[in-house]
């Protein structure tokens, strides 16, 4: 019996990516770009213009039927039932302890109809939830579509005003959904576009099938937009001050340690991980997620110990260098004690004590999108 990891999954782009001299890494089951002409330049470009994303291997599962609400409001931190048609939002899928199983954007497409996207690395564990917690519930059907849809994220300042060249979706608010048929390739192809993304910039994601993905692309890129890569999209995302699950929350991390309460409405009673956080709330929390940005050079890693007058009080969860700020800066979980802006801190970086200070989230802010 061979223990051999199972082959690491391609998306539909994986040639436009080779084409492209794209860096191949692995990353959670698929073989993913790292970058293409560089971490750094991809990161300014979706700062001040445009940059796409193979994001295809993120999880997209449908839920529909007349159970599909119900199912999702009783396992989602928000009501899925009061989501209006053609919205999107932002929640947890938590388990019984409060902890995050999966952080998630939910669409509603119709009445009974529902996108769920989740983490690539989360995607099976998030389907098996859904099935085993469908049980009971009126009729619903829960389907896989990740194999066989493309997901193309389109992100910057620049993003949304091209966007309209290929798909009406002028009036579409931040958290908006557009569904309808777009001209690539030479054919009338469904596809889902959302007002949302991961970079902390306006822009859109597109959800398209598979065979449609390589047509989307080189029209993005022939906007202008710069192809970009797992290390620019970290990057950008931790500049946001955005979680990465398995990094900065996990299942034994609940949203009120991680500063995400506005994201789960404590007051709708039915839905699973309420009671823990309610008591997690009453009895205090042991520790918070904070922003530190250090005043000496130095990398903060996953891990590191972040330390108080020279006490250990807690570890990064994720850090880098910010190009756009021209600073270190990383996030982690500190005592409660230590969480206020301005606490001077400490982080341990191959036996030295780099000094910063905790900031507030995020570490950068874009100027809002106009709506259109």
């Amino acid at each position: 019996m061979s223990n051999a990891p199972p082959p690491l999954l391609r998306t539909c782009l994986y040639s436009e990516h080779l084409a492209l001299g794209a860096k191949m890494v692995p990353f959670a089951g698929w073989e993913m770009p790292l970058q293409y002409v560089g971490i750094l330049a991809e990161v300014r470009a979706v700062r001040t213009a445009s940059g796409v994303f193979d994001v295809s291997h993120m999880g997209r599962i449908r839920v529909e039927g007349v159970g599909a609400g119900p199912l999702l409001a009783r396992l989602l931190t928000h009501d899925a039932q009061a989501l209006r048609p053609g919205r999107a939002r932002y929640g947890f899928l938590l388990n019984p302890q409060g902890g995050i199983i999966d952080d998630t954007i939910l669409y509603r497409l119709g009445e009974e109809r529902y996108l769920l996207v989740c983490n690539a690395a989360n995607r099976l564990t998030v389907l098996a939830w859904l099935q085993r917690w469908a049980e009971g519930f009126p009729p619903l059907a829960i389907r896989d579509e990740t194999l066989a849809t493309a997901m193309v994220a389109f992100q910057g300042p620049e993003a949304f005003g091209k966007a309209v060249s290929l798909a009406p979706v002028e009036g579409l608010r931040p958290f908006g959904a557009w569904e309808g048929a777009l001209p690539l390739g030479g054919h009338s192809v469904p596809a889902l576009v959302g007002r949302t993304g991961y970079t902390g910039e306006d822009g859109v994601e597109w959800v398209l099938p598979a065979e449609a993905g390589p047509f989307l692309w080189r029209a993005l890129r022939g906007l202008g937009g710069q192809p970009c890569g797992l290390g620019a999209r970290d990057i950008l995302r931790l500049e946001a001050g955005l979680m990465l699950h398995g990094t900065d929350i996990d299942p034994s991390t609940t949203p009120l340690e991680a500063g995400l309460e506005r994201f789960v409405d404590l007051q709708r009673e039915g839905f699973l991980g309420r009671e823990a956080l309610l008591a997690q709330k009453e009895a205090g929390l042991g520790r918070r997620l904070v922003g530190f940005v250090l005043r000496e050079r130095g990398i903060p890693r996953h891990g590191y110990p972040i330390l108080h007058n020279g006490t250990v009080v807690g570890t990064v969860t994720s850090g880098g260098f910010s190009p756009t700020l021209g600073k270190d800066i990383g996030m982690g979980y500190v005592h409660p004690s230590c969480a206020a802006p301005g606490t001077p801190i400490e982080v341990e970086i191959r036996g030295r004590a780099v000094p910063g200070e905790v900031v507030p989230l995020p570490f950068y802010t874009r100027r809002r999108p106009e709506t259109r």
